[in-house]
């Protein structure tokens, strides 16, 4: 039998939540794809969303789910998020076996309360397709060539028509998100926005969190106020006292707000009867924090199709992105929508 030299029409590198979905969405639509992740086992951040439960989506409808996403984010992802709503991503997961279970806010997560169910039906769809998922693997440099690129890693080179980028941020860099993915399209010409913390909580010494540290108060809230006392942002939901300061959702929405819109800012929560003032306070690490804010720029990437608009072939999803949003499922929603549309762009170029 002669042997014929040709490219794996799509690489994807990160094995986490968007390259996972950018495999799976491959595989139902017969696009052949290899994936190539940095650490032992796919989708270690998956594992860690909502406390190890994986709150995956939000029952609400897609111009909903923008609204609460807000802007500058919302407008570059108004194509994915419309192709690909809640609603399919949940309907894609009850299609792979995987019971769901509704909170009163739309919340949507897997019925066992096991994040290991999410990642479990990504390595079943995989496997019974034929995926190669090759582990240990870091990618550690891409080529442009005339007819698509040479991915690099340490032990091999291989060929691709097409390379998605799903390499995640940089927070919890030990489940492989290291800036891999920014690192390469900055020196491919693209510019990337500073890499900051989102969703993550306020530092503050003040005794009545420190001898409530450990407590969860679900009927909290936290609000950010200008110089002058006026409501920029507020937000009602779960307030946690850390030994170091405060978290939880609403906390976590407000600190993200002040990051998308920077400025001197106080931060008033109630919690527990007590109401806590804190004055431009300092957020924790952004290696500790559930989002990184910022990413390859938007604007060098087209909405339409998730391509890069300085490199043909080459596509971005999920946290590579200078995208986010809230707490509650948004964000894994982004990165499901944003691998949709990268591969449904594919398939529709190669058909």
């Amino acid at each position: 039998m002669a042997l014929t030299h040709k490219p794996v029409p799509l690489a994807i590198v990160g094995g986490g939540a968007a390259g996972l979905f950018a495999a799976s969405v491959a595989a139902n639509r017969d696009l052949g794809c290899l994936v190539l992740e940095r650490k032992a086992r796919p989708g270690a951040k998956i594992l860690m969303t909502a406390n190890g439960r994986c709150n995956f989506t939000k029952d609400v409808p897609a111009e909903q789910m923008l609204a609460d996403i807000g802007e500058p984010v919302a407008s570059f992802v108004r194509p994915a998020l419309t192709a690909c709503p809640p609603s399919r991503i949940a309907s894609g997961f009850r299609a792979c076996g995987v019971k769901t279970k509704r909170m009163p806010d739309g919340r949507l997560f897997p019925a066992s309360g096991q994040a290991a169910t999410i990642v479990h039906a990504f390595g079943d769809l995989l496997r019974d397709a034929g995926v190669p998922l090759a582990t240990n693997c870091p990618v550690t440099g891409l080529q442009p060539m005339k007819r698509g690129f040479i991915v690099a890693t340490r032990h091999f080179t291989l060929w691709a028509e097409n390379v998605l980028l799903a390499t995640g941020g940089i927070s919890f860099p030990k489940t492989g998100s290291v800036g891999d993915g920014q690192r390469f399209a900055r020196d491919l010409g693209h510019s990337v926005t500073p890499l900051r913390a989102g969703l993550t909580g306020f530092e503050t010494g003040d005794p009545r969190v420190r001898t409530r540290a450990g407590l969860r108060f679900e009927d909290g809230s936290a609000r950010v106020l200008d110089p002058t006392g006026r409501t920029l942002f507020s937000y009602r939901g779960e307030v946690d006292c850390e030994q170091w300061g405060i978290s939880g959702a609403a906390v976590y929405n407000c600190q993200r707000w002040t990051v998308r819109h920077p400025g001197p800012f106080t931060l008033e929560a109630s919690f527990d009867g007590e109401r806590l003032t804190l004055e431009n306070p300092r957020a924790r690490p952004v290696k500790e924090s559930i989002v990184t804010i910022g990413g390859v720029s938007t604007d060098d990437v087209d909405p339409e199709t998730m391509e890069s608009r300085k490199v043909p072939g080459l596509f971005f999803a999920g946290e590579v992105l200078d995208i986010d949003g809230p707490t509650g499922g948004y964000n894994l929603s982004l990165a499901f929508a944003t691998a949709h549309l990268a591969v449904s762009t594919i398939v529709s170029r190669l058909n």
